[in-house]
This record gives structure tokens, sequence and C-alpha cells, in this order.
């Protein structure tokens, strides 16, 4: 198979796609598919795994493809699991179902048809034409428009040569019955004593009454879309952090409530409605408070402060939280691994901190490097502590002296269910954090199903240490603190695989010390000579684009290492998408992190007003340095 393959090459030049294999097969009522099945049909393998939002961003990308061409195009997602929770396959049926995959989609639990079609990050993208040939190949997010043209030249192609075989894609999708919630993601208190939760699976709100269970309203049609209203006509796309405001700054803004609206890479901001003694309640009213609905990419302008915070685009908002200290909203901006403010006062948006490199990198706020961040809470001194998911870290942002710590975690490909001192420690895929009364953190650890506390000075030398009060809960992704039952302190947890909220004790009797072991994610390593090495991003701009320096230089590439000391020239940043780097020869293995970026506009002189896309793709390759292997490592961008 050849990374380099494209549509402009003769058919013959093209390498045959690989046998599909894996464990099983989703949406297809039961039936195993194969490329032989498919041939006269353009067939697009979409490389993801659920905990990755990039590849949540290329779902999106790919539903307006899937519905153009609905007789010409199969897309067949290969899930290739990073967290040992994502090979659990009822955990893929499930997530498959929570993000709305309406497309078949292969289990690929060792990474099988992953390493055959040498894939090295998530997402990476496979297009085979109608004689079932890789035509195009491509990594990371904002390919649609690509995509949309290679489709196009591959359907014209197979009708000339009468290989195009129209027909529905071969899904079956099981019917989703309405129903109170469908996985849940976050929650908070209203001053009154409801409880607001966030209906991501069913792209709206739901309120309960003081007792939570009570539904007292639901905003929202229950269809994923971007409409402001009233509950009955306002739409969401995903939503997940939810944030009651301070009552004096509600009743200037006219809104209680501030919504992060995930998928629709909006902030919505919710007036509701309460019941009124003698008099008829008051309506519910949802407003767009910042973002434009586009998804920000890079090339994009990021905020300062100032401006409508309605002109700028937003990536991904997952969380909120409400900082003392600066006086505003804080925002885990997920989609491009920031953390970003919004004063609902003077609508600014700001960022607080990160480069948009995804990573662990602490220090100063405007060097750090962050991964996902999906849980946010403030502390009682005023710092912000984040579940930075990726990384599998619990993190602090201190607006004192703008310093990012971490407390737990190693990196991008470090996790586990380890408890004690914060070096052993080890978290699976956290997505909420919440600060307890007595100064501890509980920390929603995602895919352990467990709420595990962080105790800042709990260890024997006063450090850091970590135990584990709850287990076998189902994708626990937020917790709020409740009143205490009998004098044990409660937490109110967001079960979201079990759609449904619960309550936890923290009780001192039911903490555990659990060791099942540090993990790596598992991924094929790619074995190189001792160097030096030469490092190649292809890239090949679309058709009827250029490459484009009319904002900077066109390309980018940044290399580093882990561990740091392997790499002994050739690392930083440079605009050659070739590179030769050399390796220590003191270290045997280690990851290559490779991010790559390559603007590219519309080439035709004529054109007022140029189209312009930046294409962008971190990559993290384990490599073992074996003497005679080769010296070539090629990474394909757009290819």
């Amino acid at each position: 198979m050849s990374s380099s393959a494209d549509a402009a090459q003769p058919l013959t030049a093209r390498a045959r796609g690989s046998a599909l294999r894996g464990r099983g097969w989703l949406n297809t009522g039961g039936v195993d598919l194969d490329l032989e099945d498919l041939r006269g049909k353009i067939v697009l393998l979409d490389f993801w795994t659920f905990c990755c939002v990039n590849c949540l961003h290329v779902l999106d990308e790919l539903r307006p493809l899937e519905e153009k061409w609905d007789q010409e195009l199969v897309v067949i997602g290969v899930h290739s699991p990073k967290f040992e929770f994502e090979k659990d396959p009822e955990a893929l049926a499930a997530n498959i179902e929570r993000y709305e995959v309406s497309h078949p989609v292969i289990d690929d639990p060792e990474l099988t048809t992953w390493t055959e079609y040498g894939a090295r990050a998530w997402p990476t993208l496979m297009v085979l034409d109608t004689h079932g040939r890789i035509a195009g190949n491509l990594s990371g997010e904002g390919h649609a428009a690509n995509l949309d043209a290679l489709v196009g030249k591959l359907v014209a192609e197979g009708e000339a040569d009468g290989s195009l075989r129209r027909s529905p894609a071969p899904t079956v999708l099981a019917e989703r019955v309405p129903q109170t919630l469908r996985f849940p993601s976050k929650l908070t208190p209203l001053h009154d004593g409801r409880l607001v939760v966030s209906d991501a699976g069913q792209h709206r709100l739901v309120v309960f009454e003081t007792d939570g269970a009570t539904i007292d309203e639901v905003i929202g049609t229950g269809r994923r879309g971007h409409a402001d209203g009233d509950h009955e006509t306002a739409q969401f796309a995903e939503p997940n952090g939810v944030l009651a405001l301070p009552q004096d700054v509600a009743a200037e803004v006219g809104y209680d409530l501030l919504v992060a609206d995930t998928a629709g890479h909006l902030l919505r901001g919710v007036k509701i409605g309460q019941d009124r003694l003698l008099r008829s309640r008051t309506a519910t009213e949802v407003t767009t408070v910042a973002g434009t609905g586009r998804q920000w990419m890079q090339g994009s302008e990021l905020p300062r402060g100032e401006g409508d915070a309605r002109s700028f685009d937003l990536s991904t908002p997952w969380d909120l939280c409400w900082s003392h200290v600066l006086d505003r909203a804080v925002i885990a901006m997920a989609g491009i691994h920031q953390i970003w403010t919004f004063d609902p006062v003077t609508g600014n948006l700001m960022v607080l901190a990160g480069t948009t490199q995804e990573g662990l990198v602490d220090g100063p706020v405007v060097t750090s490097w962050w991964a996902q961040p999906s849980g946010l809470d403030e502390l009682p001194d005023g710092r912000i502590v984040v579940a930075d998911s990726e990384t599998s870290a619990v993190r602090v942002l201190d607006p004192h002296d703008m310093q990012v710590t971490t407390l737990v975690g190693e990196g991008l490909f470090d996790f586990g269910h380890v408890d004690g001192p914060a070096a052993d420690a080890r978290l699976q895929h956290p997505l909420g954090v919440t600060a307890l009364p007595d100064g501890r953190i509980a920390v929603a650890d995602t895919y352990n199903g467990a709420i595990r506390l962080i105790d800042e000075s709990g260890a024997e030398d006063g450090g850091v240490s970590v135990v584990s009060v709850a287990l076998d809960l189902d994708e626990p992704s937020d917790a709020i603190v409740g009143p205490p039952i009998d004098g044990i302190g409660q937490l109110v947890v967001v079960e979201s695989g079990a759609h449904r909220v619960t309550w936890v004790p923290v009780a001192k009797a039911a903490e555990r010390i659990i060791d099942q072991g540090a993990q790596r994610s598992e991924r094929p390593v790619t074995e190189i000579g001792p160097g030096p090495i030469r490092v190649r991003v292809l890239f090949t701009p679309p058709e009827g684009h250029k490459l484009d320096d009319s904002l900077g230089p066109s390309t980018q590439v940044t290399i580093s290492a882990t561990p740091a000391g392997m790499l002994q020239d050739g690392g930083g940043v440079s605009t050659d998408l070739e590179r030769t780097v050399d390796l220590d020869p003191v270290y045997r293995e280690g990851v290559l992190h490779i991010s790559a970026r390559a603007a590219s506009c519309d080439a035709d002189p004529a054109v007022e007003f140029p189209a312009c896309h930046m294409h962008q793709q971190d990559w993290g390759v384990p490599i073992r340095i074996v003497d005679g292997a080769p010296t070539e490592l090629d990474l394909s961008l757009l290819a």
C-alpha cells in the first residue's frame, strides 16, 4: 500500500486497499462487510477513536458528505482504540449511539486494520476508488472540501469506466427511543435549589426540581441544531458544561445559566423560567452569547478581550466554571486544547492558557500545553482545577501568578488505575473535577468508572496523594457537592453511560487504594535505523489550490521527542516539510512528536476573495531503534 497515492495517478498506479479485519461490525444489522462487497462504491475509511475530540470533529465534517453522496459513497469507521476502556465492545456500541454515528463501523481493538493501512494518528482518512484502490490519504481534520472534491472526481472516473454502482450505503441503525436522559454530561445547581443537567445525547437541558428526580422543565426540541427561542423551540448540539452565574451577574445580563453548546461551537445564555406566587410562570429564553457556530481552525482569529464575542469561532467548548479571582467564566476549549474566559457583562472573550499544541507542558499559562481539557472547578483559594482528559491528568491553573502545574498525570499515552503518591498515580481519561469543602478534589475518572479523591498534602511526604472512593460507575462525567446524609458527605454524580444522576457517599470508610497497573497506549512501533532520520510530512495542495503565505509562512513543522534527551538535533520549529533529525544512541525506544500545519488557497488569480484552508495534524509515533531498519519516516498530512 502506498501512503502517497492520489487521484491524479493513473488507476493502475494506485495501491489496492487491504482487507478490513477486526472483532466485528456495528451499524450493519449483524452483517460483516468486505471491500469486494463494496466494489463500485467510493469508500472512505475513517480511523477514529471515541475519546478523541478531533475524531468527533471529523464525524461532523463527514455528515454533509454522506448526505450529498448518499448513493455513491460509503463511509466506514475503523475504530482503533487509544485507551483500554475503548476496547470494550459495549462501550464502543454505546459511544456510537452517543455521537450518532450513522455509518458502518468495524471494531479494530488490536489495531489490525490500522496497521495494514499504515495509520499513525487519530483521525486518519483513506479514500478508495470504485476498484478498491487507495486514491487519497489524509490526516487530521478540516478536509471536508478536499474530500468533497476528491469524491466528485472519483465518481466521474467511475462513471467514465462504467465501474460506479449507485445504491444506499449498507447501514442499519437501531431506533432511538426518547428517555428522561440519554448520555447526560454535566450538571449545576440553580440558586433556588433546582438542578440543571445537560442531556447531551438528546441535545437539550433538563431542569429537575429540588428532589433531583421530578422534571420541572425540558429546554430544547431534542433535535441537533442551533436555534434561539423558548424552551419548546431552542436547539442545541451536544451541550455539555452548564454554569449557574452569580446572582448579581445574572441580574445584570438577564440570563441565569451559561451553557457550553459543544458540537455547536457556541456559548448559550439561558434565562430559566420559574413559578411565581399567584402569577403565571416566567418564560424560559435561550440566546447565543458567544461564537459564530463555525469551528475554530488554524488561521482563525483568537480573541484578546475585544470585539463582539459572537464574531469569534469557538472549538468544542466542553465545560465551564466561575472564577471569582478573574470575575468571569472560564471555558475548557477542548477542541483546540486551550482555556478561555468569557465576561458575560462586557461580552468579551479571551484566551487564558494554551498554545493550541496538544500535550502536557506546565509553566506560564501562555506557553502551557493542554490535551482536550474537559472539566473545570474553582478551588477555595481561587485556583482553577482542570481535568485534562487526553493526558489522563488533573492540573491546576493559578490565576494569581498565571502558572500551570500538574497534580496527577504523565502524558498523552500514559494512563491506568493506580492510587497512592502522585508520582505513581494514574487516571484514565477523566472528564470532571469537583472542589470539596475540605479542600480535596473529587475526580470523575471516566474510563475507570470511578470517583477518585486527590489530596494535595495527603502523601506521607506531604505531597499529593490519590485514593478511590467509588467504583463500578458507568462513565461518570461530572459531580457537584450534595447535602450530607446522616452526616456523610455526598456527591451528586452524572453517570453518563447509565443515563442517570446518582448519589455517591464520600466517606472515609469507602476510601481504598487500588493498583490495577499503569498502562500506555498500545500502538504499533515503527522500527527505524540509528540515523540520521529523515522525517517527511507529505502535503500536496488540493487541486486548484496553492500554498499560501499571505499571512506568513505557509508551512510549519514542530518536532520533539519523549524522552526529551532522545532528540539530539533537528528538533524545534521549522517551515520545512522535510527535516533530518539525530537521535541519541543511548535511547533505543521512545516517541517522536511531530506537529504539522500547511495553508493553501485558491490558485486562480481571478478570484477576488480566494477560499483558504489550514490543514493540521499532530502525530505521536512510537519508535524503536533497530540496526538496518529504514532511516526515513513519512507522514501524510494530505497526499
